[in-house]
């Protein structure tokens, strides 16, 4: 069920099935050969089944010989998926060929037995033949399935396949031959029909062969799943973190490499790239069960069931491709108002930032209809680069700042007082030490009111950036 194998090179595995098929050709035709002399000389009808067995061998490993050549090219313009249904596709032929053969051993054989009656002349020659046979059989079935094992062609399996049971009809081929010799000698006259019999239980073992080929093969060309690999992808993808609902498993097979087109429901807030390492996370499942598969993975955003209505007007900004923050929301006598921060390019004129504001609100009230209004305070999103003029040190505005640090109990520590002037403005930064378990929202309060005190008692200041630390991770 698996693909081939990343540490073969595509070289090394199209050389060596190439030549594990020309192999198969080469053996194909001595057989073939020696069969249809014996077949004739001795007039054995199983022989003869064995002889078009054979030859039917010999086309389905030539087509196998060029297909396996043509189905390892790589991906082109016009073969995006790659060449590998032309694998598939010779397994087909071949099943055709097996069921023609069949049709033809079958009938020769009801004749045979009830219509036509042929002497048949059992020899060293039919003997020795048919045990060779066997042995030649034995070593390519082998040698062909160890390649398709290696390489997952389904092409050398199918050969590889035609080989084994070749061995048990060229068995049952000789069976027939010995009792007709036996039946000879002890002057038996009902072991005559042991040849014919031998070649209807040869046409069995092609019909056998060629049901499960066709099996195989039309599934792949009609693109049908693996029994069971969906439900193990489905499976698999669920057990993702992030992955809210696994929408559509689609997969195809293609020669030795399968393809796999997942949808898969995604928080509709994530982020883009968030939501690509998602798209790594299920590609990855999906090799956990098709190693190697060429994986599609198409995000779609859904709406969790957790969602608050915070997490609804985020997930319409982010629709709009827009950044919000600073979300409030007041319960005013049953109804909600809404404040917000939206940033917009800071090259966009007002009139257009406004649109696209108005836009946003209007698109946030159809979604949470139980908004009563919305207010939203446009930023300017920088979009380029502040040349600065200097790093200065002013030891006095330090101990200004720290001594306005000292009114918030709270703040444990503050260091990396970073003072810098910026096209004539001052713009200061600080790192503040609280206790680890001091909430969020109260830290971000504090860090609120010390900036609006620092420019209370430094009035000077354009800018103040201030990083909270935990007591546990203060990097001094």
């Amino acid at each position: 069920m698996s693909g081939t194998p990343a540490l073969y090179s595509p070289e090394s595995m199209r050389a060596e099935k190439r030549t594990a098929a020309g192999n198969s050709v080469f053996a194909a035709v001595v057989i073939t050969g020696l069969k249809i002399a014996v077949g004739v000389s001795t007039g054995s009808l199983g022989i003869l089944s064995e002889a078009a067995h054979s030859g039917l061998d010999l086309i389905a490993a030539l087509i196998t010989f060029f297909s396996v050549g043509v189905s390892d090219k790589p991906a082109d313009a016009d073969h995006q998926y790659g060449h590998g249904k032309v694998e598939n596709f010779s397994a087909f032929v071949e099943t055709g060929l097996l069921l023609a053969t069949c049709v033809w051993v079958v009938y020769e054989a009801v004749l045979r037995l009830f219509y036509r009656h042929v002497e048949i002349e059992p020899s060293f020659a039919a003997f020795a033949v048919m045990l060779f046979s066997m042995a030649v059989d034995w070593w390519r079935s082998r040698a062909l399935g160890r390649i398709a094992a290696k390489y997952d062609s389904q092409a050398l399996e199918a050969d590889a396949l035609h080989f084994s049971t070749d061995i048990w009809s060229a068995g049952v081929v000789l069976l027939g031959l010995l009792l007709v010799l036996l039946g000879r000698i002890y002057h038996v006259q009902r072991l005559r029909d042991a040849d014919p019999i031998a070649a209807l239980f040869v046409g069995g073992v092609v019909i056998s062969v060629s049901w499960r080929l066709a099996r195989r093969t039309i599934d792949a060309l009609l693109d049908a799943a693996p029994s069971g690999v969906r439900s193990q992808i489905m499976d698999a993808v669920s057990r993702v973190e992030g992955v809210l609902e696994v929408d559509r498993v689609r997969i195809r097979r293609a020669g030795n490499r399968y393809f796999a087109d997942l949808a898969v429901g995604l928080a509709r807030t994530v982020t883009f790239q968030r939501s690509e390492q998602l798209a790594s996370a299920v590609t990855e499942a999906v090799h956990k069960v098709l190693p190697d598969a060429d994986v599609t993975v198409q995000p779609l955003p859904r709406a969790e069931g957790s969602e608050n209505i915070f997490d609804r007007i985020r997930a319409v900004a982010t629709r709009h491709n827009l950044n919000v923050h600073d979300i409030s929301v007041q319960d005013l006598a049953a109804r909600l108002h809404v404040e917000q921060h939206v940033e917009l390019d800071e090259r966009m004129t007002l009139k257009d930032a406004h649109d696209r504001v108005t836009e946003l609100e209007a698109d946030m009230r159809r979604d949470v209809p139980e908004i009563a209004d919305i207010l939203t305070h446009i930023e300017s999103e920088p979009a380029t680069i502040e040349t600065g003029d200097e790093v200065l040190r002013d030891a006095k505005l330090e101990r200004q700042l720290k001594a306005v640090a000292t009114e918030f109990p709270e703040i444990l520590d503050m260091h990396e007082i970073v003072i810098k002037r910026v096209r004539g403005r001052l713009y200061v930064s600080c790192h503040c030490t609280f206790s680890d378990d001091l909430p969020l929202a109260r830290v971000h309060d504090i860090q609120t009111d010390l900036e609006i005190r620092f420019k209370q008692d430094a009035s000077e200041l354009f800018r103040v950036l201030i990083h909270p630390e935990p007591r546990t991770d203060n990097r001094r």
